[in-house]
Parts: C-alpha cells; structure tokens; sequence
C-alpha cells in the first residue's frame, strides 16, 4: 500500500478536489469496455467491494452536490455542508438538510441499488460476499436490501446533538414543526430564520442540545471506526466496483486507485469518464441502473 494513500486515508478528512492524488499508480492502458471479459472477471471473484457515489442515488431522483444541484438558492451546495456554515447560520444549514432528507425520505431505490442487493443475497448463498462503500447519505442501499452497507459520509435519516453527542435514528417528517414545509430551493425564496430553540432538538434526558444531521460535513475528518472497516475490505477484496461517484472527494476517490494498485481488477460504471478511469481495468459509460444490472447479473457458471 502505498504511504501517501495510507496517510490521506488515515487523516479520514472528507474534502473535494482533483488534485490530493497525482501519477499513475498502475499501467495506464485505455480501460476494457468488454462487458464479457468482465462478466468473467466476475464469475470468479470471491470478495467483491462496491464503492457507490451520488450517481447512483442520483438516479432516484435524489440531488448531487454538482451539477445542476450545485447550487441551493443563491449558495453553493458544498459551502453549506460544513461545521462552519452550521454554527453561524443553523437555520440555513437545517432547512438545506431538511430539503434533501424530505426528497430522500420520498424516493425508491434505483435499478442499480436493486442490483446490487441482489447480487449480494445471490452471493452470499455460494459463500461468496459483497460489501457496499457508500458516500451516499441516503438509505436507498438498505431500502433495496442491502446488508452489509458502509456509510462513510454518515446518514441523513440520523441525528447527533451537538451538546451530549447522542445518535440516533430518526426519520421523521417533517423533523420538526418549524421545518414543516422549508427548504424550497429556489432561488427567491428567503431563509425561514428559525429561532435555534425551535431547530430539532436532543431528546435525551436533561439535555435538550442542538441537533445537527449525523452527516460528514465537508472539512471533518470521517468516523474511524468506519474507515478501519473500509481499509480491511480493500485489503480483502479480489474485485472492485465504483459506482456513480465523480472520484473527486477524498479519501473515497483513492479507494478505487489503491485497490487497483494491489492488482485487483477495479472495473467504472458512470455516466462519463473520471480524473480516475485511467487506473481502472475496466470503465462502462452510461446510466449506472443500465449498466450495472447487466454486470451483476447471475452468471452461468453459478447455475440455478
């Protein structure tokens, strides 16, 4: 593994940019879109990891961070996800939240998240074993089937205050009643400016502290303990998929990178090419619920 991978992830610290990784870290060959030598490649493989991105959820109907979502009434997406945009302004930063849990809470997984939990079911009955590594914040992945999830930007559907550090689940809706009906995203509509007493509050005896959504903000560092889990499946697994993920926040974009530089065959499924395509041995371009049932599909050296 290499040192400047192992210290990057290590550090655990969610930030987006195109340059944290430079070089290859593997022959550069244009990767193979031959969906039968893949489909090979998968009949053998024991322990698979699947990185998945906002591309995948982004299929049900769940915004990126990018793109046309870019922006959330006149302020960039990414610029409210962080520590410092929830302690000045909590109302803001809760009703941008409350928007994208209400769309999540409100949609079904997508032809790729029912794939790959299927793939996982199927698998595990030949003793073999699938883990999906999600960026995504949603439950799609679990609402599919999904068992063996690692969420390693955190969850929208939970909560954790600020004051007591308590986490829980928590899917209701609306959060709370000063949030009933906010966080329209256009860009005329003004800030509610919630009073921060009538923001969700902990529900922990004798607390009563701020809550905020058990997401990794931009600029935190991830949950260890997650990233521990992540680092095993990469030194374990014998095929790995990315999913739907521009690879462009880190660590999770070099995950795929240092998978492949082991010599595991990492294989790209995405609407366009990445900064990390090039390290792959294979890239499928187009709509992940397209490709990616294809892929996984039941092989016929599985049998019935």
């Amino acid at each position: 593994m290499l040192l400047q991978n192992r210290a990057v992830i290590a550090l655990g610290l969610r930030i987006c940019s195109t340059n944290v990784l430079k070089g290859p870290l593997m022959d550069t060959a244009r990767p193979n879109s031959d969906m039968s030598e893949f489909r090979k490649v998968f009949s053998k493989a024991k322990h698979i990891a699947i990185i998945t991105g906002a591309g995948v959820s982004a299929e049900s109907g769940v915004p990126t961070f990018r793109g046309e979502h870019e922006k959330w009434r006149k302020w960039q997406s990414q610029d409210l996800a962080t520590p410092e945009a929830f302690s000045r302004t909590p109302s803001r930063v809760w009703e941008f939240y409350h928007y994208r849990r209400e769309l999540a809470l409100n949609r079904k997984p997508s032809a790729a998240h029912l794939a790959i939990a299927e793939c996982e079911a199927r698998l595990k009955k030949q003793g073999r074993s699938v883990v999906v590594i999600t960026q995504c914040t949603d439950d799609l992945h679990r609402q599919a089937g999904s068992k063996h999830v690692l969420k390693i930007h955190g969850s929208l559907m939970e909560t954790r205050c600020v004051s007591c550090g308590h986490v829980t689940v928590n899917k209701r809706s609306p959060i709370c009643a000063a949030l009933k009906d906010k966080g329209a995203p256009d860009a005329d509509v003004a800030d509610a400016q919630i009073p921060v007493d009538k923001l969700p509050r902990c529900g922990e005896r004798d607390c009563r502290g701020l809550l905020r959504p058990n997401v990794v903000f931009f600029g935190e560092t991830m949950d260890s303990h997650i990233l521990t889990k992540v680092e095993e499946q990469m030194e374990t697994c014998d095929l790995c998929l990315v999913v739907g993920t521009s690879s462009i926040v880190y660590p999770a974009a070099m995950f795929g990178p240092q998978i492949a530089s082991r010599g595991v065959p990492v294989a790209e499924f995405n609407t366009n090419t990445t900064p990390k395509t090039e390290y792959f041995t294979f890239h499928f371009q187009g709509p992940c619920g397209t490709t990616l049932p294809q892929a996984l599909a039941q092989h016929e050296s599985e049998g019935i």
